[in-house]
């Protein structure tokens, strides 16, 4: 009795799953603060826009909501507190996890923000692994903070790093977040 052997075509596995990247929307009307953190973000492989108002922003998740929006408060126009409250109300956008982030000290702007609806709240300056750490957090991916801030001494000192000139001086240290108030 002879075995005849059975052979499979397989298509071949790159070792790499595809999937698609998280989407986040930054508002924040610095400039810079928009930049270094749009910067990580997609260095941590997330799709990232922007928006420097809260109308803009409303506007943005109307039309297609992110997986999270990282909201700054101090706005013009419309401050985050404003914006967070709205999209809370509205069915369409309620489940948007909110990462809101300020220059306001004290606990008052905290407590008003988790009232108004936000998952997470940071205090600027804060460094980027609690940052990165929020993030992995809010949009259900605990591997992010670990492989970004890995990678973080290469990406501080590149040329595509201008914004925080002091992070080359000690690219191993968390990168602090700063805003020009």
């Amino acid at each position: 009795m002879a075995v005849v052997g059975l052979v499979l075509a397989l298509p071949e596995f790159s070792g790499k799953i595809s999937f698609m990247a998280p989407r986040i929307l930054i508002v924040d009307d610095d400039p810079d603060m928009v930049e270094l953190l749009r910067l990580v973000l997609t260095e941590a492989s997330f799709s990232v826009s922007t928006a420097t108002t809260g109308k803009e922003a409303l506007r943005k998740v109307q039309r297609s909501p992110p997986d999270l929006m990282v909201l700054d408060l101090l706005l013009p126009g419309m401050n985050g507190f404003s914006v967070c409250e709205q999209l809370r109300r509205n069915p369409a956008t309620a489940s948007v996890p909110i990462l809101m982030i300020t220059v306001l000290p004290g606990e008052f702007p905290r407590l008003v923000g988790v009232e108004a609806g936000a998952n997470a709240y940071l205090n600027k300056p804060f460094r980027m692994e609690e940052f990165l750490s929020c993030v992995s957090d809010l949009v259900g991916r605990p591997d992010v903070a670990s492989e970004v801030l890995a990678g973080l001494p290469d990406l501080a000192a590149s040329e595509a790093f201008p914004i925080l000139p002091e992070t080359q001086a000690a690219p191993e240290t968390f990168l602090r977040l700063g805003s020009q108030a």
